[in-house]
């Protein structure tokens, strides 16, 4: 009764979250309704966020140089070799590498993913970071694949691959974030070969082909009470058939050199790569994700210099602070190099 009670409760909440870019199966009542599904809501849901990414994505269009604004339309990601220039380059991937700050470290399967903020602190100590920020490429083509005029969360990060007597790591398994457009992006600090764990993403899986959105249909019905505990979250995994029968072609791995630029709509099909050992691969890596039935492109509080900066340890502190409610998996390392062991 005191369960049923608290359900009901908590159903003007999860209504409203139709509206955000909440997107679990299991944990939204409206959101994993099989019913509802079938009728049609996560089909509308989608279709609607993709279009008003579209909208504010034309805005953002003029200040994307047309060669990149092309490759992402038809890839669903932008590759940039040799990004930044090589003193600039030198001058980050060596600040980065000496860096030692307070990192935080998740575990998935044998994979530790080590993250640092790059907040004040980081910013003061490799000024090559702050020029990385500024640097106007990056800055119009990471928004115009968010479709937000925001500035991304910006991280140092560290994959370390391979711990001993570990299960597999479910990110190599193919998948989409969320059911809309957003960003991430990588700046690879590292030359990163095949059997080092590269990104990989099915080109032009970010569009939404009738054949999509019949099968983000299908998924809907079915994964709320399904075995992958990730898709019923809300970040569906996909199987090679199905890439098949919706007329998309194999992953590319991006095994690429140092001083290459990734960004990619993680709508689209993408994974980690598997290692074939024992590895670390050091990087910088960017997120950015907002409310997808937002109007406005801009306007947003969060990029405002001497906030954007801070937002990073805001969001951990306030994680740690709410962590008996919502867990955290985001452990403190203490004072760490991004390529110790």
């Amino acid at each position: 009764m005191v369960r049923f009670a608290t359900r009901m409760m908590l159903l003007p909440w999860a209504f409203a979250q139709l509206f955000t870019g909440e997107k679990s199966f299991r944990d939204n009542l409206f959101i994993g309704s099989t019913r509802l599904n079938g009728w049609g809501l996560h089909r509308a849901r989608v279709r609607v966020a993709h279009a008003m990414s579209a909208r504010r994505r034309a805005r953002l269009a003029s200040a994307v140089k047309a060669a990149d604004r092309e490759e992402f339309d038809r890839n669903g990601y932008v590759e940039i070799r040799d990004f930044l220039p090589p003193e600039m380059f030198t001058q980050l991937r060596d600040g980065v590498m000496a860096y030692a700050g307070e990192a935080r470290e998740t575990v998935q399967g044998h994979t530790i993913t080590r993250r640092y903020a790059v907040g004040p602190d980081a910013l003061q100590r490799i000024p090559a970071l702050a020029a990385f920020r500024r640097h106007a490429r990056w800055r119009a083509i990471a928004r115009y694949v968010t479709g937000f005029n925001v500035e991304p969360l910006l991280y140092i990060q560290s994959i370390l691959t391979h711990r001993h007597d570990a299960p597999p790591d479910p990110q190599v398994d193919l998948h989409a974030d969320t059911f809309h457009p957003s960003m991430k992006a990588w700046l690879f600090l590292e030359d990163v070969d095949l059997d080092s764990g590269p990104f990989t993403y099915v080109a032009g899986s970010h569009r939404l082909t009738p054949e999509r959105l019949d099968w983000e249909h299908r998924r809907s019905l079915t994964v709320r009470d399904g075995p992958c505990r990730l898709s019923a979250r809300g970040s569906l995994r996909v199987q090679s058939h199905e890439l098949v029968a919706m007329g998309l072609p194999a992953p590319t791995a991006f095994a690429v050199p140092a001083n290459t630029l990734v960004i990619a709509d993680t709508f689209g099909f993408h994974a980690r790569g598997e290692s074939a050992q024992r590895s670390t691969r050091i990087e910088l890596w960017a997120y950015g994700r907002r409310n997808p039935f937002r109007v406005m492109t801009g306007g947003d509080l969060w990029s405002l210099p001497g906030i954007a900066e801070r937002r990073i340890d805001l969001r951990w502190r306030l994680r740690d602070m709410a962590s008996a409610i919502m867990g955290q998996p985001w452990a403190k390392r203490g004072i760490v190099r991004p390529g110790e062991d």
